[in-house]
């Protein structure tokens, strides 16, 4: 399912951990993100898959996933395009760190996004709406 405009959209890490997760009280957002993963026009990065792994095992976390079960869920979500972290995005982040004032990891999530051409990024960790210098924060869960 495409989007409206046909244009790719970047996926940041809360909505492949939504998809996965089995709380209760998440049952909506989690619904919301498995349909946006049925897309086919989603492209998503590396550090998208790290964190994606780091939380989605982390022992603290109800309903961890095992390293099997993770590796196994990162391989599909490597049908999408994958922006690698690399030098280009690294500076691009650190100066978008500065430009826009928020954290690294969040500037290298928006710069991976910019690098693959997507216009907009399916957040709920940054401001709904903020355009970032033409990539725009869409949170899917509003």
């Amino acid at each position: 399912m495409k989007n409206r405009t046909g244009e790719m959209r970047f996926v940041d890490t809360n909505i492949l951990l939504y998809a996965v997760s089995t709380d209760s009280r998440e049952r909506t957002k989690a619904d919301v993100a498995r349909s946006i993963l049925n897309s086919s026009d989603l492209a998503l990065s590396v550090q998208v898959l790290q964190e994606f792994y780091v939380q989605s095992t982390r022992h603290s976390r109800g309903g961890a996933l095992s390293h099997e079960q993770a590796e196994r869920l990162i391989n599909a979500f490597s049908r999408f395009p994958v922006q690698e972290t690399t030098i280009d995005v690294l500076e691009s982040a650190l100066g978008a760190t500065q430009r826009f004032r928020i954290s690294f990891w969040d500037a290298t999530i928006i710069e991976a996004a910019r690098k693959m051409n997507c216009s907009v990024l399916l957040s709920e960790d940054l401001n709904h709406g903020q355009d970032y210098d033409g990539v725009r924060v869409q949170n899917p869960f509003k």
